[in-house]
């Protein structure tokens, strides 16, 4: 990395064309994500550098800038030569204008909004260019990062003509970081923000973080846990979040706070945090003046609330909304918003949590203001490996929903196991609520279509932290860039966003790219096959979430117990959702539940998360469920065992570093994986007392010694 920021430095120093020598090979650590701007081959590096001869520009805004130099120094680090900024056109240069700039744009940038921009390859005065437009700067930067996308992919960039605008308005990271420097969920490493030396010392990670972001969309990030601190409302530590406002403005990033009920009551001594109180009210607004005093594009608050154990308005016998309000009407008068968590479960309520939000919420539909959006996790349980939608998607026409995604991988394998979560968050996205009949998908509910709604977003859990590579793994990196990528185009496909990392992260190379989405794309499935076949979900170990733990029956509270959701009993195994049971199914539009109702027409993959079902229940395979569900764990097994045998074959051509690391994952997986498997199997065994299917090999220990495994020191759980 020295090498290419040496030639980077050189680069920028020259005013024309100027040649630099192509790094030398090296290891890589993965600090630079997709952003390598690799050396291109000598029949790619021509074809590059003529559609970047030259950057056309009016203007000198920090951003305009920004996209400016990034495009010199992807051009840099690709071809050798850094293009010159020029305010004549030049043949085969990059022109970026809008409408203020260049009121004879070639191009209508009607529809793009603010942050939307055009690509497109035209002819100005005799000379070939490639035209970026938007109607901003922050525009153009996003159309300045897309081009580079096509050209670190190997895709042509002859005929170019590209239109993308975001569907959601809000696309947001949401970081659960302490202020200790923890990160609730977290497995790579410590918190990014430095909270002791802001707000004097604003590292240049902060700049690499805001360019990643910048890069694939996101434009907004929440800084601190939604199990907040009083204190993230403070003088000094607004002024620290001030301070990283500054750094992200310029790629068109806004920030928000999660914020704690008892605020009021903590700092300033209240007696109550009653939102129907005037002085409480009184005070959140004498707070969100303060904020946005110092951060004046200050984007808004998230609120964790009345959800295990923390504090909020229910607590006075108010409801959601009565917060939500409360919290609204503070930051309205300079144009921020809410966003409150619908994330929410008590003791109180044992005949199912999945029940829980539908409950709390679908009642107060049309009772929030209009600049309060409520964020609904993808399912009704706690980010499963796989969960059925949501029931609250589709059920609030009139009320904004955004849709929360969990990056970091809880219970998806944490920082080792290579679980690419594209398929998931398209799974969801594509999900059909028929809340309007056929084609009312989640998508659309958050996108604002189906329903008519302005204020539009999407979040997601982020599993970024102090190491190197950012996700603490490489393959990790794939989920934040597919969450960017699906936030700005809900329509993508995760397989074809699978490869544009791979191309940019590892090689255009079709020999590299082709294998690797392979193992990317079945991955997911694989996690939930070794993990929680046939809908099981919340087997895992308890408070750590690492590894198996379906045995586990001893908690205060029933819905902390792994036991609560998967019932195996002598006779059969699954949570029952239809009207013999808890009857959640009928939280769905009727299309939707009826087809989950009936055993016949479930799909297999959520069987169990339906029905309680017999173990020799034949499935459609004609296998018992008994086998079907050993033999799934088996699959799961060997597909990690499978991309093993294929990322061996691919050490040719990654660098020595990121193979090395990659390699050695896979080995912790697919060991984990055997260990779910057996584990799973020698507990649910002692249950059903079936034998295991002909050819299945019995677990390497017996059940006590599954039992017997501790891990007080796993990461992530503080």
């Amino acid at each position: 990395m020295k090498a290419r920021l040496f030639c980077w430095m050189i680069a920028m120093a020259g005013t024309a064309l100027t040649p630099v020598l192509a790094p030398a090979a090296q290891a890589e650590d993965g600090y630079d994500l997709w952003l390598r701007y690799a050396y291109a081959d000598q029949v790619r590096k021509p074809l590059l550098a003529a559609h970047a001869t030259a950057i056309v520009t009016a203007g000198t805004s920090p951003t305009l800038t920004i996209a400016t130099q990034e495009l010199q120094r992807g051009m840099a680090g690709m071809t050798g030569v850094t293009p010159t900024i020029s305010a004549t056109m030049q043949q085969g240069a990059l022109w970026l204008a809008t409408p203020a700039s260049a009121p004879a744009l070639p191009v209508n940038t009607d529809g793009l909004g603010s942050e939307g921009y055009a690509i497109r390859s035209t002819v100005i005065d005799g000379k070939a260019v490639t035209l970026i437009a938007a109607n901003s700067d922050i525009g153009l930067l996003h159309g300045a990062y897309h081009w580079l996308r096509l050209a670190q992919s190997g895709d042509s960039l002859d005929n170019l003509d590209i239109r993308s605008a975001p569907k959601i308005g809000l696309r947001l990271l949401n970081h659960w970081d302490n202020l200790n420097g923890t990160v609730e969920r977290g497995y790579a490493g410590q918190s990014i923000w430095d909270w002791w030396r802001l707000p004097d010392w604003k590292g240049p990670r902060y700049t690499d973080y805001a360019r990643a972001n910048a890069s694939i969309g996101i434009n907004g990030t929440v800084l601190n846990n939604v199990n907040a601190k009083a204190d993230s409302l403070t003088a000094p530590y607004i002024a620290k979040a001030a301070a990283l406002a500054d750094v992200f403005r310029p790629y068109g990033i806004k920030v928000y706070l999660s914020v704690k009920w008892t605020a009021p009551m903590e700092l300033d001594g209240l007696k109550t945090a009653d939102p129907l109180d005037p002085a409480v009210a009184a005070w959140w607004k004498a707070k969100a003046d303060e904020i946005y005093k110092a951060i004046p594009d200050f984007g808004g608050f998230l609120v964790k609330a009345n959800s295990e154990g923390q504090p909020g308005p229910q607590d006075y016998k108010r409801n959601h909304a009565d917060g939500a309000n409360m919290l609204a009407a503070a930051v309205k008068p300079h144009g921020g918003i809410v966003m409150w968590r619908a994330f929410v479960y008590a003791h109180d309520n044992p005949d199912d949590r999945a029940k829980q939000a539908y409950s709390d919420f679908k009642p107060l539909d049309g009772k929030f203001a209009d600049n309060v959006i409520v964020q609904v996790k993808n399912g009704a349980i706690d980010f499963q490996p796989r969960e059925p939608f949501h029931p609250l998607f589709g059920a609030m026409p009139k009320t904004p929903l955004m849709m929360e995604f969990q990056i970091t991988k809880e219970y998806l394998g944490q920082s080792t196991h290579l679980t690419y979560l594209g398929p998931l968050f398209e799974e969801t996205l594509d999900a059909d609520t028929f809340a309007k009949g056929k084609g009312s998908t989640v998508a659309k509910v958050i996108d604002g279509s189906l329903d008519g709604h302005r204020l539009t977003g999407i979040a997601g859990v982020a599993n970024i932290g102090t190491d190197r590579d950012w996700g603490g793994s490489i393959f990790n990196q794939a989920d934040w860039y597919a969450f960017g990528r699906l936030a700005w185009d809900t329509s993508l496909s995760a397989d074809a966003i699978a490869k544009e990392w791979a191309g940019m992260t590892f090689s255009p190379d079709q020999k590299v790219v082709q294998p690797i989405v392979k193992m990317m794309m079945g991955s997911r499935e694989a996690a939930v096959d070794y993990m929680t076949p046939l809908g099981l979900a919340h087997v895992m170990d308890t408070g750590h979430h690492y590894g198996p733990g379906p045995w586990v029956s001893d908690l205060a509270r029933p819905e902390w117990n792994p036991v609560y959701y998967h019932k195996a009993d002598a006779n059969g195994i699954g949570f029952d959702r239809t009207r013999t049971g808890s009857d959640a199914v009928n939280q769905y539009a009727p299309p939707v539940a009826k087809m989950w109702a009936n055993v016949k027409t479930t799909p297999e993959r959520d069987l169990l998360w339906f029905h309680h079902m017999p173990w020799d229940y034949r499935l459609r395979s004609g296998e018992t469920l008994w086998d079907g569900l050993v033999h799934r764990y088996e699959g799961g097994v060997r597909y990690v065992a499978d991309m093993q045998t294929t990322w061996a074959s691919l050490k040719p051509y990654v660098d020595a570093e990121r193979f090395a690391e990659t390699d050695t994952f896979l080995t912790i997986q697919h060991r984990e994986a055997q260990w779910w498997r057996d584990a799973s199997i020698a507990y649910f065994q002692s249950v059903s007392t079936r034998p295991l299917p002909a050819g299945s090999a019995a677990p390497a220990h017996d059940l006590n010694w599954y039992k017997a495994q501790k891990f007080p020191y796993a990461p992530g759980h503080n």
